[in-house]
């Protein structure tokens, strides 16, 4: 099931939980959760019966498998991601598994925030506090909120983000005296290890082709080894050459058609047909020729749609259900 669709699923039994059932269970969800989440349940206008009838024998099915198993399992967890993963995969996927230390709690507040008005928050602060603040963000988010400020701050604020090689207890007190209410100051924790090259990497993954090419400029003109690390960690559409059949097909079953057709209109005929080789011979022949029939797209909506599938591809790959490209592979041997 992709995540639109589980999404719109999850939507439609909010609808049926009535208010203050729904209510219960959105308590429980974080806040880009919750911005999903409402925004489809906005676009249901008129649900079909037996689409609801369905959606509610599912989530009944999956209530009845469920048992107290997974009770207390936080260490369990954490030694198998560590065995499965390694100490590096499994330390970032933990983070958003079972949370930090609470160093930055208070960041919370930003989450829940739109980005435009967390940039109105924070613009006027220091480039250095603006890259503390981001690198606890989603990088999504903070591609939004670095959307709505000049270039040069954009830029200025990317660099710093890159060359951040952690953020210590003092600068989180910093932080809640700039942001006053909405953060709260570390106590005697150790020093978290945030921003980077990678962070910086994934942000610049949601830039808009225009501003990603600007803010690389300005980071090879600083720094050219540092600028290149940031292109190898980078993923881009292009890159899904790399990733084996396997990969390709677990992409596929997790992508809706509509959505890949799109994002195919702007790649290249090598990218198409590696994802046609990995689609039975029937659904590559309705790719093709829908790909075909379908008129002009813009440029903005192709890489929109391909923003989507990296989303997607990232999520797997941390999950350690596919490696990404050469790099993963030379672990092996």
């Amino acid at each position: 099931m992709s995540d639109n669709q589980g999404i719109q699923n999850a939507a439609v039994l909010m609808l049926a939980l009535g208010e203050e059932g729904a209510a219960e269970v959105m308590k429980y969800l974080g806040p880009r959760e919750v911005q999903k989440l409402g925004e489809a349940m906005t676009s249901m206008k008129s649900i079909p019966q037996e689409r609801v009838e369905q959606v509610l024998n599912d989530f009944s099915e999956v209530a009845a498998s469920n048992s107290t198993l997974g009770l207390d399992s936080d260490e369990y967890i954490r030694s198998v991601l560590t065995k499965a993963l390694g100490d590096d995969k499994a330390s970032s996927l933990l983070n958003r598994i079972l949370g930090g230390t609470g160093d930055a709690s208070g960041i919370e507040s930003l989450k829940w925030m739109d980005g435009e008005s967390v940039a109105d928050l924070i613009h006027n602060e220091h480039p250095q506090t603006i890259a503390t603040i981001l690198v606890h963000l989603d990088s999504d988010h903070a591609c939004e909120i670095m959307g709505c400020f000049t270039e040069r701050l954009r830029n200025d604020v990317l660099l710093r983000i890159a060359t951040l090689n952690g953020v210590q207890p003092t600068a989180l007190r910093e932080l809640n005296d700039v942001l006053a209410k909405l953060l709260s100051g570390g106590g005697a924790a150790k020093k978290q290890s945030m921003g980077g090259t990678r962070v910086a990497a994934d942000i610049l993954n949601y830039m808009s082709g225009n501003n990603e090419a600007s803010a690389m400029e300005y980071l090879k003109s600083y720094d050219p080894d540092m600028a290149q690390k940031i292109m190898d960690e980078m993923f881009v559409f292009e890159n899904i050459l790399e990733i084996d059949d396997r990969g390709i097909q677990l992409i596929l079953r997790e992508v809706q058609s509509d959505s890949l057709i799109v994002a195919l209109k702007g790649a290249n005929e090598e990218l198409r047909e590696k994802i046609f080789k990995n689609m039975s011979q029937r659904a590559a022949e309705m790719m093709r020729e829908d790909l075909e029939s379908k008129g002009p797209v813009k440029l903005s909506e192709v890489e929109a749609q391909q923003r989507e599938i990296l989303t997607v591809i990232r999520r797997l790959a941390d999950e350690g259900q596919l490696t990404l490209g050469a790099k993963g592979e030379e672990a092996y041997v």
